[in-house]
């Protein structure tokens, strides 16, 4: 419930609070005296985007805040949680619009975005202005309102998160048959290059090693009689150096007592025969090792021509970038031979989504077609007390292929004359029975919603004697469970307010501004007289005023 609303420096209004009834609360006033402005600085607090014209004063800030009492309303409290605001009985929606005409919003004082703002106050508040009976002929409108009063909204709301799901799904699904059809054509082509590679069973550097061992033997007898030169050199000449270095030794040894020092030249004389010894010993093992083998070299010239031919084939310099481009292709393959088995899984979780989905839309359908012929019942009943006798609605529902409503198009079809040619809201109903046929249409939506506040600006359009009466009669009715805002111009819906505001125009300094106040019992009486028969009331119309205020 609004409890107050206060608005500073917006459009010509300075400062003015108005603290609501929790009943029917009615605001009236002379056209143009600011009723609309009062209703757009209450849209700003409701998420609605902002008109930088708005600002009545350049160098002043403009502030609109509502004080509304939440009470137990369970989703309040969830939305406030979730979005780590301050829980209390009761909620503060301010909005700024700062010198730069830049807005700011708050939520119990904490920093909010605009969608903020509209995602909460769409709990509390239902905001129908003038031009808003157009949505009676939107088909979401209709579909929304026959879906409330067959308590479906829960149930909507699951099955369109699983139809979205549902959607995703059959997305995914979609991609990967896709992928299926490309990579039947590209298996064949790399299901060969994988084989080619695989078939000269390499190992890592195999081919890089070969080519070391190739250099080896086409140089063979060259460096084989090098080495057995040098072997020649250090064992078998006529003068051998290993053989010359141990007599040297054995004489240096014989006299190394008489000379200082001559021990450790003895010990590095040794040493030098011992590594020498060693060194023959290599070269000779070394030499043994070398053969000259053709039959090797050309199976490993045959190899390197296989392996470089690859090498070009697929852009790589060595071994290692081969084997793992084998690995890659090898990985590509276990990816397509996997695509069956995730296309099967995708095709049965969309089949069993489908089934769940089936079985909700016919839940959805059955709450439908039970509501229809009620509600159909109700509404016409009451047009006949708005002041249409003659006219109708008709609730069409028409099997569709399944879509994240559920299973049905829904139609609100609408006969003004009682000629049982019923069409689309939009295409036969004039202004004034749109306005009517809305209010008969949320008058019973409200008992099915749980929306503490509901606002009316300028319903009555169109409508006038018995049928304002009736309208009034509605808004007061429906204020057992809600409160209720209206702006009017009819005096039958003024005299049925629990509490009645004027909205007037006063000039100071050449500045014209707009006000409001909650008018006592007499002025109530005088305004509804003027709204009667004129500024200067008559004695007759203000007892009419008194008789329809009760």
């Amino acid at each position: 419930m609004l409890k107050k609303l206060t608005i500073q420096h917006y459009a010509i209004i300075q400062e003015i609070t108005v603290e609501f009834s929790p009943s029917l609360n009615i605001i009236t006033g002379e056209t143009g005296a600011g009723k609309s402005i009062l209703m757009g600085a209450l849209s700003l607090i409701l998420g609605e985007r902002l008109d930088s014209s708005v600002l009545l004063q350049k160098n002043k800030k403009c502030t609109i805040e509502g004080l509304f009492r939440v009470g137990d309303k369970i989703e309040v409290t969830e939305f406030l949680a979730a979005h780590d605001f301050d829980q209390d009985a009761e909620l503060i929606i301010r909005r700024e619009i700062g010198v730069n005409g830049k807005s700011r919003a708050f939520i119990n004082d904490s920093p909010a975005t605009v969608q903020q703002l509209k995602q909460v106050t769409a709990l509390l508040v239902d905001l129908h202005q003038q031009f808003d009976t157009l949505d009676l002929g939107d088909a979401a409108f209709q579909r929304t309102v026959v879906d409330a009063l067959a308590g479906n909204e829960r149930l909507v709301q699951t099955f369109r998160k699983n139809y979205g799901i549902w959607t995703s799904i059959n997305t995914e699904l979609h991609l990967l048959q896709q992928q299926k059809l490309a990579a039947i054509k590209e298996y064949d082509f790399q299901l060969f290059l994988y084989h080619e590679i695989d078939q000269l069973s390499l190992k890592e550097n195999e081919l890089e090693l070969l080519n070391e061992e190739l250099s080896l033997l086409n140089n063979a007898e060259n460096i084989k009689a090098t080495l057995t030169k040098i072997n020649t050199t250090l064992n078998e000449s006529e003068h051998p150096i290993i053989a010359n270095l141990k007599q040297l030794h054995t004489q240096l040894a014989a006299i190394k007592h008489l000379i200082p020092n001559a021990a450790f030249l003895e010990e590095r004389m040794k040493a030098a025969q011992i590594e020498l010894q060693d060194i023959g010993e290599e070269i000779e093992r070394l030499n043994n090792g070398i053969q000259c083998n053709e039959n090797r070299t050309e199976w490993i010239n045959d190899r390197l021509s296989e392996g470089y031919k690859l090498f070009k084939k697929h852009g790589v310099n060595s071994t290692p970038e081969l084997l793992l481009l084998k690995e890659s292709l090898g990985s590509q393959l276990q990816n397509k031979l996997q695509l069956d088995e995730q296309i099967d899984a995708k095709q049965k979780e969309a089949t069993l989504l489908l089934n769940s989905l089936q079985a909700s839309a016919k839940i959805i359908s059955r709450g439908r077609e039970k509501t229809v012929l009620p509600f159909e019942t109700s509404v016409n009943q009451l047009l006949i007390k708005v002041g249409m006798p003659n006219a109708r609605i008709k609730v069409s529902l028409l099997p569709v292929e399944l879509f994240e409503f559920g299973a049905e198009q829904v139609d609100i079809l609408f006969d003004a004359n009682k000629t049982n040619r019923f069409e689309p809201i939009r295409k036969v109903a004039s202004g004034g029975e749109l306005s009517r046929l809305m209010l008969c249409i949320k008058s019973l939506v409200a008992a099915s919603i749980d929306l503490p506040t509901l606002i009316f600006d300028e319903i009555d359009t169109g409508i006038s004697g018995e049928a304002a009466k009736q309208v009034g009669a509605i808004m007061k009715q429906m204020t057992e469970q809600r409160q209720i805002i209206c702006i009017t111009h009819q005096p039958q819906i003024a005299a049925k307010a629990h509490a009645h505001y004027f909205v007037y125009k006063s000039e100071e300094k050449n500045t014209v501004t707009a006000n409001i106040r909650l008018l006592s019992q007499e002025e109530r009486i005088t305004n509804i007289a003027q709204m009667l028969s004129g500024e200067k009331p008559t004695a007759t119309a203000l007892e009419i005023a008194g008789e329809m205020m009760g």
